[in-house]
């Protein structure tokens, strides 16, 4: 089974803000990339409102994605992120199992 963690954020308005997201996104990867069950990510970014992001992560399992989020300097990380964010109630972030996978997907 891969499961799909899913995240949505808007960025402040200004292109310097989604830079600085968009950077802060890929060295996020670092939490990742070594770890067990880690299968990818994409990080697609809305065309009608450049300022909305989604985050897609694959692992083999929520426990798999979620013992990355307690690495040390994980929290930090997000801290740093959500400083270019409009400010939202919370950071929600769903779990979603892959049901059907065609090769070819970009």
């Amino acid at each position: 089974m891969t499961v799909v963690v899913v995240s949505q954020a808007w960025t402040r308005e200004g292109e310097e803000h989604a830079r600085v997201y968009i950077e802060l996104s890929g060295e996020f990867g670092r939490f990742f990339r070594d770890h067990p069950g880690y299968r990818g990510r994409q990080l697609v970014r809305g065309v009608e409102d450049p300022t909305h992001f989604t985050h897609l992560r694959f692992f083999d399992s929520v426990d798999s994605y979620e013992e990355c989020t307690r690495a040390a300097g994980y929290q930090d990380h997000l801290m740093a992120m959500y400083k270019h964010l409009r400010p939202y109630d919370s950071y929600p972030r769903e779990y979603l199992e892959v049901v059907l996978n065609e090769p070819g997907h970009a």
